[in-house]
């Protein structure tokens, strides 16, 4: 038997050899998995893996295979955009031209369609072409297939909504019609959960079997209803070790890792994980067992400040209206030099009068930490008498600017603010936010990654104020209005929570600290102690004698920090 012979009969093979044709390193074993299942799986098939793993490539190098084997097939690429689509066809193309064991599947004829949008390989002639690429939202009647292949059709702009998801599953059926009625005819679905409602759950139910590789090797088995691939059944049968890499030529420890803080732990168990179960853990990930709680200082704050879950950290004197099993936690260590806040804001989420109340928290950021210093509420709207509260908190907490949302009366409340600001002859910049993205998705894309991270400080006064606040209400509506109430009811469908206002001001304010989140502390600490060390290496060379003192009797640097950054060179002032 020949090469040729061979590539036929093993996609593997073939998968190999056209790794080694785009010089790339070979196959994984899980993109050896995937391929084996493209090749033998049912007519009908599901294929989810993790993000990155060349999911995308690995089924343009099998329509190749397809039509290496047989030229006179009908293929047809559908993604979420005709943008993608298109993509996938020019590399298809590229690929046949460059290739030098596909120059049988050329085009012999100049006349032959050769676009992006559709061409023709060596084949009969047909009405059809032999490749054709279209957008989900395209037009699909009217086509007809062998091969139909549906590559990432669920993204975030298409699956939102309930009544989105809908229509794209409507249009996912669409593809039956389309599909040629022959023996060996095939649908193949790709992609990655952008929900725990994804369209893919739908499409399970529908006989699309799915085969399900996560990028480590779950906890919960039975969150994946028996669709895990078999060899990671085999695996885990055999004693592998939960929560370790799959797949560790494709991404080790580290990088899965600060992708799971950077996404946020819900987003990283749909996209790395494929686990779409509805468990509270998943469901609810915004959690106070996350946030760091002490007091917090109005002008200054250390270096770092290190969370613990050791039950000694739990603080058991404060109310929590948290999910059960949730608690507060106090600080494990304040660490480094107490230092002015880099920045003061105060974060403002204004209502009208009626069941919704006026948020206004009072947040500090320094070396990537935020500090929540004070939240007030109202149910006046926006009155003058709550927009001079709102300035004598921005007095007392040094704010320098107000963030206001725009989407409630239009930019009115940032004019009233100014009015009240020139009576009041405060210095604060004012600025306007509006926000684009459903409500729940915003609050959880902003809050779940810094919470997950244990950046959010929140001073008790603000868990004793909010407990307290609303004290003329009964019960069940007090609980309602409460942040953290809201905080850990928070979850992507819509409507999670009937009032809202002082969460979504907060995670307002929390969005626009996003920059700093990549401040490292440690660096932070790190850099400062070497620039210490180079003053005193400095007042050595200068005085030997008065710096020896200086280093037995203490040594005062306050002078060289100062000029330092009269200069511009200290490390604060970088990110000013």
């Amino acid at each position: 038997m020949n090469t040729l012979e061979l590539l036929r009969d093993d996609f593997k093979l073939f998968l190999q050899a056209m790794w080694g044709q785009l010089d790339l390193p070979s196959p994984t074993r899980a993109q050896y998995a995937i391929a084996d299942y493209l090749q033998n799986g049912p007519k009908r098939l599901q294929i989810q893996a993790f993000r990155g793993v060349g999911k995308s490539w690995i089924t343009g190098a099998f329509v190749l295979w397809t039509l290496f084997k047989d030229s006179e097939k009908k293929i047809m690429i559908i993604s979420a955009s005709k943008e993608r689509a298109d993509n996938m066809s020019i590399f298809l193309q590229k690929l046949i031209i460059e290739t030098p064991w596909l120059s049988h599947i050329k085009p012999k004829d100049d006349n032959a369609r050769w676009s992006r949008i559709s061409f023709d390989v060596n084949c009969s002639p047909h009405q059809a072409p032999s490749v054709k690429s279209v957008g989900i939202t395209g037009q699909l009647t009217g086509s007809r297939a062998d091969l139909m292949i549906l590559d990432d059709i669920e993204v975030p702009g298409n699956s939102m909504t309930e009544l989105m998801r809908e229509k794209l599953l409507q249009l996912c059926t669409e593809a039956e019609s389309i599909l040629t009625p022959k023996e060996d005819s095939r649908i193949l679905f790709l992609g990655t959960p952008q929900t725990v409602f994804t369209v893919y759950r739908k499409l399970a139910e529908r006989n699309y079997k799915p085969f399900v590789w996560p990028a480590r090797y779950p906890k919960k088995i039975e969150n994946y209803e028996g669709l895990l691939a078999p060899q990671l059944v085999s695996d885990i049968d055999n004693g592998a070790t939960e929560w370790t890499v799959t797949d560790p030529d494709r991404f080790d420890d580290d990088d899965l890792l600060d992708r799971e803080a950077a996404m946020g732990r819900s987003n990283f168990m749909l996209q790395f994980m494929l686990d779409t179960s509805l468990s509270d853990a998943e469901k609810f990930p915004l959690k106070c067992a996350d946030l760091v709680v002490t007091s917090v200082n109005p002008t200054s704050a250390p270096d770092a400040v290190v969370w613990c879950s050791d039950p000694t950290n739990i603080i058991k004197d404060l109310p929590t209206v948290g999910l059960p099993g949730d608690y507060f936690y106090s600080p494990m260590l304040l660490q480094g030099d107490w230092n002015p806040y880099t920045e003061t804001i105060c974060s403002i989420d204004p209502s009208g009068r009626g069941s919704d109340e006026t948020a206004a928290a009072y947040l500090s950021q320094r070396n990537g930490f935020l500090y929540l210093h004070e939240m007030r509420a109202y149910k006046d709207g926006y009155s003058d008498k709550t927009l001079l509260d709102v300035l004598r908190g921005c007095k007392k907490f040094g704010v320098t600017k107000l963030l206001i949302e725009t989407n409630f009366g239009d930019g009115m409340v940032g004019e009233l603010f100014k009015k009240h600001l020139q009576q009041t002859k405060q210095l604060i910049d004012i600025e306007e936010v509006r926000a684009n993205v459903r409500k729940e998705d915003r609050i959880i894309d902003s809050l779940e990654p810094v919470l997950n991270q244990h950046r959010l400080i929140i001073d008790r006064s603000v868990i004793e104020w909010d407990f307290k606040s609303n004290p003329d209400a009964a019960p069940e509506e007090r609980l309602l209005y409460m942040l953290f109430y809201q905080m850990s009811r928070m979850c992507r469908e819509k409507g999670a929570v009937k009032h809202d206002d002082r969460l979504d001001c907060l995670a307002q304010g929390v969005k626009y600290y996003t920059d700093a989140m990549s401040i490292s502390a440690y660096e932070t600490i790190k850099t400062q102690r070497m620039e210490d060390w180079n003053d005193m290496n400095e007042a050595f060379l200068d005085d030997p004698q008065q710096a020896c003192n200086h280093m037995v009797f203490g040594f005062n640097l306050e002078q060289r920090k100062q000029a330092r950054q009269l200069k511009g060179k200290s490390v604060a002032a970088q990110w000013i």
